[in-house]
C-alpha cells in the first residue's frame, strides 16, 4: 500500500469495518483525546510520533487524524519521511467535524 489522503466522510464509512491490524492514530494532545475520541483510536501526540515508527510498522494501515487536519498532515509527513508506506491521512477535517456530524465519540 502507498500513502494517501482520505476525506473524513469516506473514513467514517470505512472505520466501522477496520481489521485488527489497522489503527486509527489520533495525533492530538492527551487532554484533547481524553475529552472525546473515535472508538479504538490510539493517541500519540504529533510531537511524539517519530519515536513510534518501529511500533507503527506492525499495522497494515494507519489512519491519521487530529482536530482539524493540520497536525494529521504533519504526522503524515514525519512518518512518511521515516519510511512508512501504510499511512492514510484524514486531511480535510478532524474531530471537530466528526462531532458536528454526530458521529460516535468515546
Amino acid at each position: 500500500m502507498s500513502n494517501k489522503m482520505m476525506a473524513l466522510n469516506d473514513f467514517y464509512n470505512l472505520h466501522k469495518s477496520l481489521n485488527k491490524d489497522e489503527v486509527v492514530l489520533d495525533v492530538r494532545r492527551p487532554d484533547e483525546f481524553n475529552a472525546g475520541h473515535i472508538e479504538n483510536a490510539r493517541n500519540i501526540p504529533v510531537d511524539q510520533v517519530a519515536g513510534f515508527v518501529d511500533d507503527l510498522r506492525k499495522y497494515s494501515t494507519i489512519y491519521i487524524h487530529c482536530k482539524r487536519g493540520g497536525r494529521a498532515k504533519t504526522a503524515f509527513e514525519i512518518l512518511s519521511n521515516a519510511g512508512l508506506s501504510n499511512l492514510v491521512c484524514i486531511n480535510d477535517a478532524g474531530m471537530d467535524q466528526w462531532v458536528e456530524s454526530g458521529y460516535p465519540v468515546i
